[in-house]
């Protein structure tokens, strides 16, 4: 009878701390991760100029040789640029448009181009 006692009191035991254990760590932290310098490069990025905002043009239709209208996605020509900051001092990386690249020339620094659209160039 004793024995029996203590299994069911060892049983009650066991499951109530299994139950009571350490939480699941939802998110994966690498070490890589924890190393680098608060600026991830496996960033999910909408596909948009950083200084002009240009974004794709979903609208745009082909007409086939049977004069069916199909829909198709005109995408930007989006390039990574890499400009000189005078204010910040030091370069900033940006994903621009063509038309984005001819602009800051345009200004003649990305300083004046940025101060233009009101685009902060501390987070690039």
């Amino acid at each position: 009878m004793k024995n029996v006692v203590a299994l069911l009191l060892l049983a009650l035991v066991a499951t109530a701390t299994a139950f009571t254990g350490t939480p699941l760590q939802l998110t994966r932290s690498s070490p890589a991760a924890a190393r680098s310098n608060a600026r991830s490069t496996l960033v999910m990025r909408e596909r948009a100029c950083d200084l002009l905002g240009k974004t794709a043009n979903r609208k745009a239709r082909v007409v086939t040789f049977s004069h069916r209208r199909i829909h198709k996605v005109q995408q930007v020509n989006l390039q990574w640029k890499r400009f000189y900051s005078d204010d910040l001092g030091r370069q900033v990386r940006l994903r621009l448009s063509t038309k984005g690249i001819k602009t800051v020339n345009k200004y003649g620094s990305i300083d004046a181009a940025a101060k233009k659209f009101g685009v902060n160039l501390g987070k690039f």
